[in-house]
């Protein structure tokens, strides 16, 4: 007699626990991007950039006061979104540092007083043909001339108008950054990764002066991008073949206990790495970062620069200190040689710049080998002198940014060294700032950045890398003679008479560098309450 299957009734699916509290701010900021791109499809063009300026202010604001009023209860920390995204107290205190930096970065992308119209435009080929058919012939306004870079595209009678496309752009990269340093699992971090990514790699070619190096900066950072996040991709199926889950935890117990061959976790990891450490500007994996800073709008530039290095960072801290903190001492050897290529190459090649924000590029370069001290402590104090590290220096580079937008001459800014000679005769106070925002940089005492090295050496020296620090010690006296020779130029040189002016900053740009300077002097002075807040307690995983 022939038996009888019965099939057997599906395992019911049950919706993963979702806790939307802990997740409000990135809603918050992802939703408020989707309203924005709204805003620009049906808003009529003169009314975009107050409504846009307003709505990017309000979600902030929204999401910054929902992070206090969550982080205020003092949570444990979890996992929610079926284990996807962790919420703990790094991760609140990285979020709370975005968007404060993204706060910042919106005040001098939506700034039009330093350049009239704006700092950006939509697309070169429309405005192009704009300006007269784009042909390039002689007594035509071709791409890239400077006739077609001085058009103001509004309406004909109507003042200059800007181009709003950054805001959305802006937010969204700003929900990517905050998912990504939340990511529970290397899928959701890479999800993050192209999120994050993708409209930074617009946003850098809209300069609406010295167009064709904008372009040209935002075809290199896609490229090389696109490299990085396919070895990224690559270590992460490596890392599943291994592992059996791309989740962190679940990677760190295969690690520990497992008779599988180290050749599949050690492959993964380092292709892994190196998405991670070119997205954070680590040498050797810097190549894009000097000509990304020198050719995207400096509005931009600030934006990458201090938020998306927080981001990475936040990332290859949770990543190294959940997932591969066991095995630390199969890889730490590799990393302390990438920390030492970085911070020679950001120092001495430092030294050879006649470009301001090429100088600033590889002193981040330099600043990242330092940072890779404290992501390689995988203790508690090397993640709370890590997130510290980043909270000083983003606001920091916030602000030198801010400043170098108002060095400017005809052409637009003025970013070659020798335009600053005399500076400090022009404009006291603007010389002024500077000299101290690059004494933070150079970690002078009394300021952010000497409490942030502090923090970072000394849980390195605890944990065994006394060798790496005295080389980092080293470095930072050596990046110290490039900040110090700017100072030199702005107070000890006489200006030339056709030399650039410095333009009187409206109140976004203004807000932007004073909310840098008296955080970069906070943080110098009385650096308890962060150093409290970053030391709130360890990754979850």
């Amino acid at each position: 007699m022939t038996p009888v299957l019965l099939a057997q009734a599906p395992a019911p699916i049950s919706a993963p626990a979702i806790d939307y509290a802990a997740i409000a701010p990135v809603l918050i900021v992802l939703g408020g991007a989707c309203v924005a791109v709204l805003v620009e499809a049906f808003l009529p063009r003169h009314q975009r950039w107050p409504v846009q300026v307003a709505l990017s202010l309000v979600v902030l604001a929204a999401a910054g006061i929902t992070l206090g009023v969550y982080a205020g209860g003092s949570p444990a920390g979890l996992t929610t979104l079926g284990d996807a995204l962790a919420v703990d107290q790094p991760t609140l205190f990285l979020w709370g540092t975005l968007l404060i930096l993204g706060l910042g970065s919106i005040l001098l992308l939506a700034d039009r007083s330093v350049e009239p119209g704006g700092a950006f435009i939509a697309s070169s080929v429309a405005r192009a043909a704009v300006a007269g058919g784009g042909t390039g012939t002689s007594g035509s306004a071709g791409v890239g001339s400077a006739a077609d870079d001085d058009r103001d595209y509004g309406e004909p009678g109507t003042a200059p108008t800007m181009q709003t496309e950054v805001f959305p752009f802006a937010l969204f990269a700003l929900g990517g950054m905050m998912t990504f340093v939340a990511a529970n699992d290397l899928l959701t971090m890479f999800i993050g990764l192209e999120v994050l990514s993708l409209p930074l790699y617009l946003m850098c070619g809209l300069a609406r002066r010295r167009r064709l190096l904008s372009q040209e900066a935002a075809v290199k950072y896609f490229l090389l991008g696109a490299f990085a996040s396919a070895f990224f991709l690559y270590g992460l199926a490596l890392l599943y073949g291994y592992a059996g889950s791309v989740r962190l935890t679940a990677i760190a117990q295969a690690a520990a206990g497992t008779d599988r061959s180290d050749t599949l976790l050690f492959g993964g990891l380092a292709l892994l790495v190196v998405g991670l450490l070119f997205k954070g500007s680590v040498g050797p994996f810097h190549t894009w970062t000097p000509d990304v800073y020198q050719g995207a709008p400096t509005p931009v530039t600030a934006f990458m620069a201090a938020c998306t290095k927080v981001a990475a960072f936040g990332a290859i801290t949770r990543v190294f200190f959940v997932a591969f903190g066991d095995t630390r001492w199969e890889w730490r050897g590799v990393l302390w040689a990438v920390a030492i290529v970085s911070m020679v190459i950001g120092a001495v090649l430092g030294l050879t710049q006649t470009d301001v924000k090429r100088m600033i590029a590889y002193s981040s370069i330099a600043h990242a080998g330092f940072l890779l001290l404290g992501a390689m402590s995988i203790t508690e104090q090397g993640v709370s002198g890590t997130l510290f590290y980043l909270l000083a220096y983003g606001f920091t580079t916030l602000a030198v940014f801010g400043v170098i937008s108002l060095v400017r001459d005809a052409d637009g800014e003025a970013t070659h060294l020798s335009q600053w000679a005399g500076l400090a005769k022009r404009s006291p106070l603007l010389a002024g700032v500077m000299s101290f925002l690059l004494l933070a940089l150079a970690g002078i005492p009394l300021t952010s950045g000497f409490t942030a090295k502090f923090a970072v050496f000394s849980a390195a020296l605890q944990d065994g890398m006394a060798p790496l620090v005295v080389i980092a010690l080293v470095a930072s006296a050596v990046a110290a003679f490039f900040y110090l020779r700017v100072i030199v130029l702005m107070y000890f040189n006489e200006p030339a008479p056709d030399g650039p002016t410095v333009t009187v900053p409206g109140a976004f740009t203004t807000a932007a560098i004073t909310l840098g300077v008296i955080v970069t002097l906070l943080l110098g002075i009385v650096p308890s309450l962060a150093l409290g807040m970053a030391s709130g307690g360890p990754f979850v995983g």
